[in-house]
């Protein structure tokens, strides 16, 4: 946890060379290809409506890994994409994420009651707690499963979406042989495609943000940066206070109590 933590820290300094790309509609993209790709169907936090989008620049890459998944016999499913920043701030406080990673945070801190500081910085480990670090804001990520092409199996990777324990990070050495095959093959096929993966999250791939600049090597400004995008155009805006946590130590403080 507190690697991830360390990631966050350099991303959120790596430089940007943000241009306004648009974004499309992955169901759409998917439709005029003639490919099979699932999405999610269930409510994104609050009930919203998930926004399955990226931006065009990715498109061919999306495309590209859907078909290499269907003529392997296997169907991608999109599980999630962009997230404005109200799905960015309440998805670390779901009831079925902020309980457990404060039970697994007091667990490491002796059972006694964690500060809000310690808290956060576990929260964005796994959820990116402002526009500048999170790739979902950006429209660069997805968070996919992967089915047999009938989407009847669930292909195993040790643990399904969406998973938060020891089996989360993509190298757990908690999975069985045949799921670590998969998320290697799976990650191959991805990267084939210019998809990087967050070592973080076996679910997560993303492109073209600091992340990938990071984890690459290759070094310069990303591609890709925070920012609001308007789903009925595909339009983009940059975010200027994409640093700004959204949310605060209080937030968090407030979630403890309320947790007790």
């Amino acid at each position: 946890m507190d690697a991830a933590y360390d990631f966050m820290l350099k991303i959120q300094s790596w430089p940007l060379a943000e241009g306004g790309e648009a974004m499309t509609s992955l169901p759409e993209a998917a439709k005029r290809a003639g490919l099979r790709v699932l999405f999610s169907e269930l409510p994104h936090v609050r009930g919203l409506p998930r926004l399955f989008f990226l931006r065009r620049g990715l498109i061919e890459g999306f495309l590209g890994a859907a078909a290499e998944m269907n003529a392997r016999g296997w169907v991608l499913k999109v599980e999630d994409g962009y997230r404005t920043r109200e799905m960015q701030k309440y998805n670390a406080l779901r009831p079925e994420v902020f309980p457990l990673v404060l039970s697994r945070t007091r667990w490491e801190v002796g059972g006694v009651e964690p500060s809000p500081d310690l808290l956060r910085r576990r929260l964005a480990a796994l959820i990116a707690m402002n526009p500048r670090v999170g790739t979902h804001c950006i429209g660069s990520a997805i968070d996919i499963s992967v089915l047999t092409i009938d989407g009847s199996e669930e292909i195993d990777r040790g643990a399904g979406y969406l998973e938060i324990s020891e089996l989360t990070p993509m190298d757990s050495p908690f999975v069985s042989q045949e799921a670590r095959s998969n998320r290697e093959e799976i990650t191959a096929l991805m990267a084939r495609h210019g998809f990087s993966t967050y070592p973080f999250e076996f679910w997560h791939y993303n492109a073209g943000d600091a992340y990938s600049a990071l984890l690459s090597g290759r070094g310069g400004a990303a591609r890709y940066g925070p920012v609001d995008l308007d789903p009925s155009s595909g339009l983009t805006t940059p975010i200027t206070d994409a640093t700004v946590p959204l949310n605060s130590e209080e937030d968090i403080a407030a979630m403890i109590a309320e947790a007790r």
